[in-house]
């Protein structure tokens, strides 16, 4: 539950992951936000994972 909440602000806030929502989203005909918002919690769950395992602090890509 809190992943998929966490997803769905991260959604909100990060264009790339917005993006990547957005095409999952298009993908199916049927549950469509359901499955890309828990595909976008996979996707926040490696980048979390890989973050951790090089000690390392997210840093948003900026655009000016």
């Amino acid at each position: 539950y809190y992943l998929i909440e966490a997803a769905n602000s991260v959604r909100n806030n990060i264009p790339t992951f917005r993006a990547y929502y957005q095409k999952k989203k298009a993908e199916v005909p049927k549950h469509q936000h359901k499955r890309a918002l828990v595909l976008t919690a996979r996707k926040l769950v490696r980048l979390v994972d890989v973050l951790l395992r090089n000690h390392q602090l997210y840093m948003p890509e900026r655009s000016v």
